[in-house]
C-alpha cells in the first residue's frame, strides 16, 4: 500500500458515507411531496420483491401531492399494500389507474422531531468520516513503522488526510443544514 492509495481509499469511503447520509435524509418527509420518499419501498410483484421505482412513474402535480402511475395496472393493489406497510405514514388512494399520495402539512411537534432526526443522522455521518480517518491514519503509521515511508511523508500525508476529512465534514454540515432549512419551511 502507498500513501496515495491510502488517501484515495479514505476519500472513496468518505464519499460513500456522505452518499448514504444523503439517501437517508431523502427518505425523511418534509412538507413537500417527492418520489425520494418512496425510494426504500419494495413491492411484492408476482412473488418477487421489486423496488417501487421500477414499477411506476412518479409526478408531483402539486407541492403536497405525489401521483404514482404504474406501468402494470394489476400491480396497483400490491403497490398500495407496500406503501401502507412502509414508514411513510400516508394512506394511498387510487382511482384504478393511478395512486395518489396527499401529504398533510407537518405539525410543529413532528417538524421538531424530524429536525432532531436529521441532526442525529448528520452526527452519525460525521462519526463515520472520523472513523475512516482514524483507520487510514493507523494504516499510514503502520506503513511508516515498516519503513515504507519516512517520518516527513507520514506528517505530510496525515495533514492531507485531515484536509480530506475537513472537506467531507463540511459537506455533511452543508447537507444537514439544507435539510434543516427544508423542514423549517412552512
Amino acid at each position: 500500500m502507498t500513501v496515495d492509495s491510502a488517501l484515495k481509499d479514505a476519500t472513496d469511503k468518505m464519499d460513500k458515507a456522505i452518499s448514504v447520509l444523503k439517501d437517508e435524509l431523502a427518505g425523511i418527509r418534509t412538507g413537500r411531496a417527492t418520489p425520494a420518499l418512496l425510494s426504500r419501498i419494495v413491492v411484492d410483484y408476482y412473488g418477487t420483491q421489486v423496488p417501487i421505482q421500477q414499477l411506476a412513474s412518479f409526478s408531483v402535480p402539486e407541492p403536497r401531492t405525489l401521483v404514482i402511475t404504474p406501468y402494470d395496472r394489476n400491480a396497483i393493489a400490491a403497490m398500495e399494500k407496500a406503501i401502507m406497510s412502509s414508514d411513510v405514514g400516508i394512506t394511498p388512494g387510487n382511482d384504478g389507474t393511478v395512486i395518489r399520495l396527499s401529504f398533510p402539512p407537518l405539525t410543529e411537534e413532528r417538524r421538531k422531531d424530524l429536525i432532531k432526526l436529521v441532526h442525529h443522522r448528520g452526527e452519525e455521518g460525521r462519526v463515520a468520516v472520523r472513523n475512516i480517518r482514524r483507520h487510514s491514519k493507523e494504516e499510514l503509521e503502520g506503513l511508516e513503522r515498516e519503513g515504507g515511508i519516512s517520518q516527513d511523508d507520514l506528517v505530510r500525508s496525515e495533514k492531507e488526510l485531515q484536509k480530506v476529512t475537513d472537506k467531507h465534514v463540511a459537506e455533511i454540515d452543508e447537507v444537514v443544514a439544507h435539510k434543516d432549512r427544508e423542514l423549517k419551511e412552512i
